[in-house]
């Protein structure tokens, strides 16, 4: 099935744009009329995956993070979130709750536990030395649909 309308942007990963990264998603799902808590599940989903990017694929230097979105006639919205950096050893390890490669201290480990539970698939891909893209789908279902 082909997008109803899709867009692309990429940044600096850095922890300033974050906010940019999940507002400019947000403008653009927009157009389906989401919910408010659907709006702010896909926003908590994005800024989880964005932080990824800057703090685990980055690490302590700056790289470009890339966001792609597309919107189907269903209701669903993709979202790609890929970034070029050191990329994941061990991604069903990542995906565990608690698991950080971050201080302890400062991360708590629940990136991807926290994206699985508000998104309706979250699908990671990655290689240690090569990208990590983050797959995010959600349908958003009109305010009127009790089905969502």
């Amino acid at each position: 099935m082909n997008p109803i309308n899709s867009m692309k942007l990429d940044f600096e990963s850095r922890s300033v744009n974050e906010g940019f990264a999940r507002s400019a998603v947000s403008a653009f799902i927009a157009q389906l009329d989401p919910t408010v808590d659907q709006l702010a599940d896909i926003k908590t989903s994005v800024s989880e995956a964005v932080t990824n990017c800057i703090v685990h694929g980055y690490r302590d230097r700056i790289g470009r993070v890339y966001i792609s979105a597309a919107l189907y006639e269903d209701g669903r919205i993709v979202i790609k979130i890929k970034d070029k950096g050191c990329g994941i050893e061990n991604v069903e390890q990542a995906m565990e709750p608690l698991f950080t490669t971050g201080n302890s201290d400062e991360r708590s480990g629940l990136g991807f536990s926290v994206m699985q539970s508000l998104m309706d698939k979250v699908k990671v891909r990655s290689k240690p030395g090569g990208p990590t893209v983050v797959t995010l789908e959600r349908r958003i279902s009109s305010k009127g649909d009790t089905n969502a």
